[in-house]
């Protein structure tokens, strides 16, 4: 897989076309998912995967490989959806104070629908709790435990998505864990 993905990248650098498709085809859904992981919102998800492919082809013919192509496209994924997150939530706050200082009556600003596929095929009550409570984890806890239970990634994967250390990973999921379970357990009904 490594030489596959050196040869990639190779390819890119020259500009070849067949690659970026190549690129494009066999990555996709795993930026498409990182992103709606942390969005939850179908069209920004796609939104962040377009930006995110667009940034590899403007600027592959930079990248040195210090990561591999993977983590550098899981990184890309991540710090987009977390920037278009911050973006929507400035406008949410802006369209709550334009409200409610009465310059207009016209919502500038939708709240996001969080209806996951799981959720809307189980409709369990429990998931979309669980999901309201991981998007309000810290950022970094958030990505962390977004590419370990819904991504399914290795702590050393993580690390370097997060260039951070395996043991700042493992820290940065116990405390989300914990977080979760202080949050969620209350509300959690045993058979």
């Amino acid at each position: 897989m490594v030489d596959a993905e050196a040869d990639l990248v190779a390819q890119l650098q020259t500009g070849s076309e067949a690659a970026f498709r190549t690129l494009v085809a066999r990555y996709q859904d795993r930026v498409y998912r990182t992103a709606f992981s942390l969005l939850r919102t179908p069209e920004e998800a796609e939104d962040v995967a377009q930006e995110v492919f667009v940034e590899v082809y403007q600027t592959i013919a930079r990248f040195r490989g210090d990561a591999s192509l993977t983590t550098w496209l899981y990184r890309l994924a991540t710090s987009r959806a977390l920037k278009t997150r911050r973006k929507a939530q400035t406008k949410k706050r802006f369209a709550y104070f334009t409200n409610l200082l009465g310059f207009d009556n016209n919502v500038l600003h939708e709240p996001p629908d969080h209806a996951h596929p799981q959720a809307l095929l189980e409709g369990q009550q429990q998931l979309q709790l669980l999901l309201d409570h991981i998007a309000r984890l810290p950022d970094q806890q958030q990505v962390a435990f977004t590419l370990r239970h819904e991504q399914g990634l290795r702590y050393d994967k993580i690390a370097a998505v997060l260039d951070t250390t395996v043991p700042a990973v493992e820290s940065l999921l116990f405390r989300a864990r914990q977080t979760l379970r202080k949050h969620i357990q209350p509300h959690l009904r045993y058979v």
